[in-house]
């Protein structure tokens, strides 16, 4: 074997003990990357103070705190829904209640337009009708509101006009022209009056 043919395997096994050397060397910083991760996370949690249990215990907490939210929202929404139904069928009662006490009075309206009977009949017949919507009222605790000879008060009459009269007391109601009403302490429209201003009243 001659010297040049020597020459040339030895450079040819340089070469491949070199290669070998660097696919080694790669192998080994992968290796080591993933090594420096795994330590990177360690490291995170060795700051945070929290170990991998804990970190578990952590997650598990949150998750069923989460849980909880989702389902306290959902029945907050069914108790929302359930409330609103309940205050509908309480109105329709409510309402129910107080047509069951008008209805009577609207069969004797239909009764009194029937009638055959003389003008004076019919008024006889249309005052006992107000009669038996007055008692109705007062079953649902409704009362009028109090005008004439009530001194005038803006917060349950309404002063249609004001009128000299110097044989009544200034700001007497002296003529109601619509009567107001209010159930209990509310009032549910005020009456229409008509006012006496007493000049001579007002002079002394």
């Amino acid at each position: 074997m001659s010297k040049a043919t020597e020459a040339m395997k030895e450079e040819k096994k340089i070469r491949d003990e070199q290669r070998e050397s660097a696919e080694n060397d790669g192998m080994t910083d992968a290796a080591e990357t993933e090594q420096e991760a795994a330590a990177g996370k360690t490291a995170q949690r060795a700051d945070a103070g929290v170990s991998k249990e804990e970190y578990d215990r952590l997650k598990a907490e949150r998750d069923n705190l989460v849980e909880r939210l989702a389902r306290t929202q959902a029945e907050f929404e069914n108790a929302r829904k359930r409330e609103a139904r309940e205050r509908n069928e309480f109105r329709d009662y409510a309402v129910a209640g107080a047509v069951e006490q008008i209805l009577p009075v609207l069969d004797n309206f239909q009764l009194a337009l029937k009638s055959t009977g003389s003008a004076e009949q019919l008024r006889t017949g249309v005052e006992l009708i107000v009669k038996q919507m007055e008692e109705a009222l007062r079953s649902l605790n409704v009362q009028p509101v109090e005008t004439v000879g009530a001194v005038f008060d803006p917060r349950v009459h309404e002063a249609l006009e004001m009128v000299e009269r110097n044989d009544l007391p200034d700001h007497q109601v002296f003529d109601e022209v619509r009567r107001g009403y209010r159930i209990r302490e509310r009032l549910l429209r005020p009456a229409l009056v008509r006012v006496a201003s007493n000049s001579q009243q007002k002079e002394a």
